[in-house]
């Protein structure tokens, strides 16, 4: 069961690309850039655990255990993800891409990294 959740976290990059472009090319025009940031990181939430429960529609997790390691996998990927696409891909400096950790700033990506290793979990509990 876990390896299709690690294949399935490619669904979580997509929508992340999917909800980043909607913020930059949509309301993040209105909104700012600070305020854009936070409601893609509220709508990121929101949509990863849409997609995590869909997920265990189709492939039910059989342990918390199970779905807490989901969560460790899916944040580690993420993580790598972040780094190596936004520095070696998109080519944006390791201080940009650090400054959406500072969450003294109003930058609510932690809350995403937050969320990312627990829905799994979360949605287990809420199936059992």
């Amino acid at each position: 069961m876990i390896p299709r959740y690690i294949i399935a976290w490619i669904g979580l990059a997509i929508i992340g690309i999917i909800n980043g472009v909607i913020r930059e090319v949509g309301y993040g025009k209105f909104l700012g850039e600070l305020l854009a940031h936070q409601v893609s990181s509220v709508t990121g939430i929101i949509l990863f655990g849409l997609f995590t429960w869909c997920l265990s529609l189709r492939w039910r997790m059989q342990s918390s255990g199970q779905a807490f390691t989901i969560g460790i996998i899916w944040l580690a990927l993420t993580i790598a993800f972040e780094f190596l696409f936004g520095h070696y891909v998109m080519k944006h400096p390791w201080p940009r891409l650090l400054h959406d950790y500072n969450i003294l700033e109003g930058r609510l990506w932690l809350l995403v990294l937050v969320w990312i290793p627990i829905a799994p979990y979360v949605v287990y509990k809420l199936r059992s």
